[in-house]
């Protein structure tokens, strides 16, 4: 069995969401699954993991045990990594939700990818970043993107990562409307026999700057088509000056992409009706 650290102190973790700045659905493999590109960036929201090592396996979260919830991303992550490399203790760990549940902001993979680094860290199991993203990959496509961070094309199921060194020296609004939209029932309502392409996403970007008006989100216009109350806020958005605004993921979550932390606070006023955040983007 690996050795760990040794501690009976609680371990405090950040969990950090995503934005998918651009995303396409590009096939589809014969588990059912399908493939995409995508823009994943990093933003400063975050989840507060707090683990304790314990006699006993726990898992609360906002005070509700979900310790059974084999679903559960953390629960599955744990086990993933004591079955594989043999560990033996068990933790109670303690979640604060900042990041809302079925938003497309990456939440519950995040709370994967934290789990995975933290066990190779507590452990020193020594796991490469590539050796944790293949991990990764079996908890969930988007957990990959996280253990890394940062800005990244994400391709193929999510397991093809290519970072993007390129500065973004902008604020993000976020608009959660309180929608949980399945992203499972997004991808089964895309026609791929009427998928499109004008350019590639690493054109997206250059030492000049952001070519905004090449991003896309193809999931917009199912969804916006099922919750228009949801378009309305890109469009809201939009009219208030954002440079960008787009669904990020399935959805429901919308963004606004200003110059500065002032302008976004500026437009933030007009959604008081809804779950908002100011974000910048982390790395």
């Amino acid at each position: 069995m690996p050795s760990r650290i040794q501690t009976a102190k609680t371990i405090e973790l950040k969990s950090y969401a995503k934005i998918n700045l651009c995303l396409r659905i590009t096939g589809k493999y014969e588990d059912g699954y399908h493939s995409l590109s995508s823009v994943f960036i990093e933003i400063d929201l975050h989840d507060n993991i707090y683990i304790t090592p314990s006699k006993s396996m726990k898992l609360l979260i906002e005070g509700t045990d979900y310790t059974s919830d084999k679903n559960n991303t953390i629960i599955k992550t744990t086990y993933l990594m004591k079955e594989k490399f043999s560990l033996q203790d068990n933790f109670a760990i303690t979640v604060e939700k900042n990041i809302p549940y079925g938003a497309g902001l990456g939440g519950g993979s995040s709370n994967a990818a934290a789990i995975i680094k933290f066990l190779n860290m507590f452990y020193d199991l020594k796991l490469s970043n590539k050796q944790m993203e293949e991990i990764a990959l079996y908890i969930g496509c988007d957990v990959p993107f996280f253990i890394r961070g940062g800005l990244q094309l994400v391709e193929g199921r999510g397991e093809i990562l290519t970072p993007i060194k390129v500065k973004f020296p902008y604020t993000f609004l976020i608009v959660y409307p309180g929608i949980n939209i399945s992203t499972k029932w997004a991808y089964t309502q895309f026609d791929l026999t009427k998928k499109s392409y004008r350019h590639k996403f690493d054109t997206l970007f250059n030492s000049d700057g952001f070519n905004f008006e090449l991003f896309e989100n193809q999931f917009e216009d199912i969804v916006f088509q099922t919750h228009p109350e949801v378009g309305r806020i890109k469009q809201e958005l939009l009219k208030s000056g954002a440079i960008y605004a787009g669904l990020s993921g399935s959805g429901s979550t919308v963004f606004g992409i200003y110059e500065n932390i002032a302008s976004a606070k500026e437009v933030e006023k007009n959604f008081k009706n809804f779950h908002t955040s100011i974000a910048l983007p982390r790395y």
